[in-house]
């Protein structure tokens, strides 16, 4: 169980890249949802979100123990979940009816927002010490994001 939990909770082991791990499974995760939206319907695509998410508590919270460390580096699932999370609501967002803008939009203010982590996805950080805290402060990074794009859909 523990090989598994490694697996699923560094994202196929994108994690484990030196720099900005983050970015790059935010990337692959941005790429491959899209991907997966595009070949199911939106019932189907937010059942497998509520499946991964509930996995991803069981599997970090083991990865965490084997890896002695709460919240480490590697552990990428939750930028999965934050840019998932942004691509259930997105679609109702014609961004000057540009496809890539979006796309681009959404990877840009996410990162910004995980990196950034504005209350209270800093408090959440700082103070949820389980796998919790790991998912919900990029689960606020996707909330954020999904705003600033809804907000740019209306007055743009």
């Amino acid at each position: 169980m523990n090989k598994i939990s490694q697996i699923f909770s560094t994202l196929f082991f994108i994690g484990y890249i030196k720099w900005a791990p983050g970015t790059f499974g935010s990337f692959f995760s941005l790429i491959t949802i899209i991907f997966l939206h595009n070949i199911i319907n939106k019932n189907e695509f937010i059942i497998i979100f509520i499946c991964i998410l509930l996995m991803a508590t069981i599997f970090i919270k083991i990865y965490s123990k084997s890896a002695n460390n709460h919240d480490a580096k590697e552990i990428i699932i939750d930028e999965f979940l934050g840019i998932y999370l942004i691509i259930i609501f997105s679609y109702d967002f014609n961004i000057f009816n540009n496809e890539f803008l979006k796309i681009f939009l959404i990877f840009l203010f996410f990162r910004i927002y995980d990196i950034l982590k504005p209350f209270p996805a800093n408090w959440i950080d700082k103070n949820m010490i389980n796998s919790y805290g790991i998912i919900l402060d990029d689960i606020v990074a996707g909330i954020y994001t999904i705003i600033t794009l809804a907000l740019i859909n209306v007055f743009i």
